[in-house]
């Protein structure tokens, strides 16, 4: 395959993707958010292949399923550490790009944390907020220019929406 037309491809992919990393930031029900959540990893890793980003593969796929047990109610304390260990492991092994490479092991074990522990919305967009960050700095060295651009857009919405959450809390308190 050629790396120009794979650039131009995963970037379309990632910007499909992009739409739902938004709309998770956006809504204000748990359930919803994983769901876009899911949405988002689950075509990212399509992406990734075009990028030839087989840690991204790797820990895309993780994330996707993580984000459906989450949002079927199911992740438990045991399923959260496994799913640390295998990105961690399966993100090493198939890691070629370095330092590069950790940011998504790095960006899961983050969020898998935080889809544990974390049951409210505003800690969760947050946690969403700052998986973003992770990913933009990721996305822009492997010149996923689409995913930088709406993960930064992201963690912007998620930035506006904490503050309507909030302004919204303390008007109603």
């Amino acid at each position: 395959m050629d790396l120009p037309f794979n650039i131009v491809i995963g970037n379309a992919i990632s910007l499909i993707a992009g739409i739902f990393i938004i709309l998770s930031m956006w809504v204000n029900d748990e359930k919803q958010a994983y769901k876009y959540q899911f949405l988002n990893a689950f075509i990212l890793i399509i992406s990734s292949v075009f990028f030839f980003s087989w840690t991204g593969v790797v820990t895309m796929a993780i994330a996707a399923s993580r984000n459906a047990m989450v949002y079927f109610d199911r992740l438990t304390f045991k399923w959260t550490m496994f799913f640390i260990a295998v990105s961690v492991v399966l993100g090493l092994l198939v890691n070629t790009m370095g330092l590069v490479g950790i940011l998504p092991i790095i960006a899961i074990i983050q969020l898998s944390l935080c889809n544990y522990y974390l049951k409210t919305i505003k800690p969760i967009k947050i946690s969403f907020i700052v998986n973003s960050a992770i990913y933009v700095v990721y996305f822009l060295a492997i010149w996923d220019i689409s995913s930088a651009s709406i993960e930064s857009f992201t963690a912007l919405v998620g930035l506006v929406s904490l503050a309507r959450l909030i302004s919204s809390e303390s008007k109603s308190a």
